[in-house]
């Protein structure tokens, strides 16, 4: 996770569903290019921190919202002249942090519009935009909010309950 680890999560933590911060186990982070191929990368990360997590039978449903989640935020968030080397660094990135009972999935963008879920049995046929309806279907909360501070964009969360309550 780099130096910066606590400092990257604090903005991310403000607007996470209400969870101790402090009671956070353990935390994983990494940058995604601003391709599609950066969903595989993404996948994969999400495999390899979970087998280290020991929760590798979560794997099916945290890899189908995350796939979602960064393909949201590369669809519709990322600008398509955007640089790798912005100020801010790689224009996403996907944050897991796991608590005793619940993990978290958090996909940073550097777009401050909300994400919309399409609704009505016209779009379900659509090719795209049932993302967030999946992350709806999949996961057992979600939600979003604004990056304070000198952050620009949003996070786009995910929860999943994974042990004991």
């Amino acid at each position: 996770m780099g130096t910066n680890g606590s400092t990257v999560l604090e903005p991310l933590r403000q607007g996470l569903p209400p969870l101790d911060p402090g009671a956070v186990s353990t935390s994983a982070s990494c940058a995604l290019p601003a391709r599609y191929e950066a969903v595989g990368g993404a996948r994969k990360f999400t495999s390899a921190t979970l087998d280290r997590w020991e929760l590798s039978e979560r794997f099916d449903d945290v890899a189908l919202v995350v796939s979602e989640l960064v393909t949201n935020a590369l669809r519709h968030a990322v600008p398509a002249d955007a640089c790798q080397d912005d100020v801010q660094g790689p224009p996403v990135r996907l944050h897991l942090m796991r608590w005793a009972s619940r993990l978290v999935c958090a996909v940073r963008d550097p777009s401050v519009e909300s994400p919309e879920a399409r609704g009505g049995e016209e779009d379900f046929s659509a090719e795209s935009g049932r993302g967030l309806f999946l992350v709806d279907s999949f996961s057992d909360s979600w939600g979003w909010h604004p990056l304070a501070g000198t952050l620009r964009g949003k996070v786009v969360w995910a929860l999943f309950r994974v042990g004991p309550e």
